[in-house]
């Protein structure tokens, strides 16, 4: 499969607008103990010093190549620097992030090891200088093995695009590449490959320190807006999409009620703010995904699964309730009482528990 016992890593590193980051990114890749590298830096049209930057790292260091394109996106250019690649195994970083000296000597030992079509890897997050674990993620890696998809598949949440190592026969004979024009792209794309994938290697280690920005730049930091939340919806659909080709019950289970639901409380807690548009269109989405198979039976946690079946019932006011009482809460528990049936539901002051779904107020056993 691999051409030689030291494969040849390309890493495709976008940027645009990252002055105070990207010569760190960079300096990390090229410290890697694996040293048969090459670094494939795609200026997406920056407006600030970026590009120069990573033409002075270039200068000093021949495995780093610089291509400058016009402003398109992330997807485009990681799309374009895949196209000037050489190496047998891909990778992606983002211009903001650090990657730790052993990720890819890590990863390149599994594939090599268990002969995968790729690896996947833990992350921490990296907040002001400080690392951070991520538990999910954690949870998802918990020791070195080997599997498919259909063995574990809550590994589709696992979405990310640069905590992995790709066989470039692998990307090219799947025909792979990153959706262009919208945001979220990663998930789209990590989901077609780990269907596709024959076999997926997975370790433990973190291979990627992911920058948090306090600055609240990053574009996972900008939910608020009806473009930010067309395109979530748009990639969601379209993860969706790929699980329902497989047709695989286990797998569309996982995504409906695991991993697609999993970050949509941080749209739920905008609620108050959001004009009528971004409503309009959060119900719709809401109901477009889970309208069979509703948000009640999801993994959040209990108020933000009635938070979730208010939109799916296009109940504005009563959502506002929802919100506002736990944001007084100041990070306490939502109250609990019985609820007639020798269970156990959820309080909210304002809100009359005969007008809602017992599914949707419902606490279950391990949450009361």
């Amino acid at each position: 499969m691999w051409r030689r016992n030291s494969p040849l890593v390309s890493v495709v590193v976008p940027v645009h607008d990252v002055e105070p980051y990207v010569v760190a990114c960079l300096s990390s890749l090229l410290a890697q103990t694996h040293r048969r590298l090459e670094v494939i830096v795609v200026d997406d049209g920056s407006t600030d010093r970026s590009a120069e930057l990573a033409e002075q790292v270039a200068a000093g260091d021949d495995r780093v190549r610089v291509v400058r394109t016009p402003n398109r996106g992330l997807g485009a250019a990681r799309n374009e620097g895949v196209r000037h690649v050489t190496g047998d195994l891909l990778a992606f970083a983002d211009s903001d992030d650090l990657v730790p000296t052993d990720a890819y000597s890590t990863m390149v030992g599994r594939i090599l090891q268990t002969r995968a079509d790729l690896v996947t890897g833990n992350i921490a997050r990296l907040e002001d200088d400080e690392l951070v674990p991520v538990p999910w993620m954690s949870r998802l890696h918990p020791a070195e093995r080997t599997l498919t998809i259909d063995d574990c598949p809550d590994l589709l949440g696992d979405v990310f695009a640069w905590n992995k190592l790709f066989g470039r026969d692998f990307w090219e004979q799947q025909d792979l590449s990153w959706p262009e024009g919208v945001r979220y792209e990663d998930q789209p794309t990590s989901t077609e490959a780990f269907l596709a994938a024959r076999k997926i290697a997975v370790t433990p280690e973190v291979v990627y320190h992911w920058r948090i920005r306090s600055d609240g730049s990053s574009i996972t930091q900008q939910r608020a807006s009806v473009t930010d939340l067309a395109d979530r919806w748009a990639t969601k659909q379209l993860t969706l999409e790929s699980v329902r080709r497989r047709a695989s019950e286990p797998l569309e289970l996982a995504l409906l009620e695991r991993i697609l639901p999993a970050d949509m409380w941080r749209y739920f807690v905008l609620i108050p703010e959001a004009d009528d548009a971004w409503w309009d269109l959060l119900v719709a989405g809401v109901r477009e995904l889970w309208g069979e198979h509703s948000l009640t039976h999801s993994v959040l946690p209990p108020v933000h699964r009635l938070t979730g079946w208010l939109v799916e019932q296009d109940r504005r006011a009563d959502a506002v309730t929802v919100i506002g009482h736990l944001r007084g809460l100041a990070g306490a528990r939502v109250a609990r009482a019985p609820d007639g049936r020798g269970g156990t539901r959820l309080e909210i002051p304002g809100l009359d528990p005969e007008s809602i779904s017992a599914e949707a107020l419902a606490v279950r056993p391990s949450e009361a």
